[in-house]
């Protein structure tokens, strides 16, 4: 790791604003599944193993079924993943990938998911990205990772 950020004064600021607009996210109508589904594919496509190992664990930890987890790269070839989810990785692929999201994704994206809920997509694709920039910018490595252990930022 090039900086431990949360061992900073900076970074434990920074932290505990992240958890604090994460904690937003999970109060918000869109699904927790939604929610991490969109998270590890975000932080597939931006090679972050810290936040990979977390979003994993988080994830089943809240009861997701590891099979679809292991999935979601492939999402497309899979039959594991609902309409609204699909629309929800594909809004995720896009807004990571691209400046924006495609005319049709965004109009899919619409057919499954009310303003709050599309807020709350748009908020958390672009904090999950910059989530994953900071984590591969230090060389924040994934393996280690404990369930919870970003909950100490929320106070």
């Amino acid at each position: 790791m090039r900086i431990d950020l949360f061992a900073t004064e900076t970074g434990t600021k920074l932290a505990k604003r992240f958890a604090g607009l994460n904690t937003v996210l999970h109060q918000s109508p869109l699904p927790k599944t939604v929610i991490e589904l969109v998270s590890l594919r975000a932080s597939q496509l931006n090679g972050c193993g810290f936040c990979l190992d977390m979003h994993v664990k988080e994830a089943v930890a809240a009861g997701e079924d590891p099979m679809r987890l292991h999935l979601v790269a492939g999402w497309r070839e899979t039959t594991v993943f609902t309409e609204a989810e699909q629309a929800a990785l594909a809004f995720a692929e896009e807004g990571t990938e691209r400046v924006s999201v495609s005319d049709d994704t965004w109009e899919n994206v619409r057919k499954h998911f009310d303003d709050e809920e599309t807020a709350a997509l748009v908020c958390l694709v672009g904090l999950i990205n910059a989530a994953n920039r900071m984590a591969v910018i230090t060389h924040q490595k994934g393996g280690s990772y404990q369930v919870g252990a970003m909950a100490h930022f929320e106070s």
